[in-house]
């Protein structure tokens, strides 16, 4: 197991880099999208409610590999969609960023809104009544409540998220497990090559679940 780390050390590095860039930007897009998902859900205007209904539905019970692959063959390929210039494995990567995206933010939405039904509705009756509409009221009053009660969930959702990731090899996006299927055709050591890339993902997530743990009590709203 030393002796492939220290023969692909350079390798591993570069692929688990890639892994943290994933998960970050897709983080980021996520929490934008589901937020967004979220506020249309428990919107006051019916359409919105039922867009945001059909959303969740749609990305939370289709594939993740189905919807990465759609976005590059389907976008990209076909569509001619370019997010990259005529770079195939940057136009792939940056689309596996936004299947992640789409598809995190569904249990991002999900996680949000029963955050937001845990806030009493005697807050939001009071945002009304010093003036504000729906959309400030949620920013000011509601929202800032309802992440502090899901900080945990949101800290299992970005978890899963980096676990995720490893479904951007479907489409050449050289990350962890693209790295660990070439080195499974060249190396024999199958077990050693899985230990490797098991301990880079604990590495990877277990301080992420801890560091969400620690806000969780931090943060967490005095009922």
């Amino acid at each position: 197991m030393f002796d492939l780390i220290s023969r692909y050390d350079s390798e591993i590095l570069d692929a688990f880099w890639v892994t943290i860039k994933l998960t970050f930007f897709s983080a980021i897009g996520a929490l934008v999208i589901g937020t967004l998902v979220a506020a249309m859900r428990v919107s006051p205007i019916p359409v919105a409610r039922w867009i945001g209904t059909a959303y969740v539905s749609i990305f939370r019970n289709t594939p993740l590999t189905l919807i990465i692959v759609f976005c590059s063959l389907g976008l990209y390929t076909t569509l001619g969609w370019k997010l990259a210039g005529d770079s195939l494995a940057d136009n792939n990567y940056r689309w596996a960023i936004v299947g992640l995206s789409v598809y995190t933010a569904a249990f991002v939405c999900e996680s949000l809104r029963s955050g937001i039904n845990t806030v009493p509705l005697g807050q939001s009756e009071a945002g009304r009544s010093l003036g504000f509409g729906f959309a400030q009221n949620l920013r000011l009053v509601v929202l800032p409540q309802a992440f502090r009660a899901v900080i945990a969930p949101l800290g299992s959702v970005l978890i899963a998220l980096t676990k995720n990731s490893t479904i951007a090899s479907a489409i050449g996006v050289g990350e962890a497990a693209l790295l660990m299927s070439t080195m499974n055709e060249n190396e024999a050591a199958v077990l050693a090559i899985g230990a490797i890339f098991a301990l880079g993902f604990v590495i990877l997530t277990l301080p992420t679940g801890l560091f969400f743990g620690w806000l969780a009590k931090r943060y967490e709203v005095a009922r």
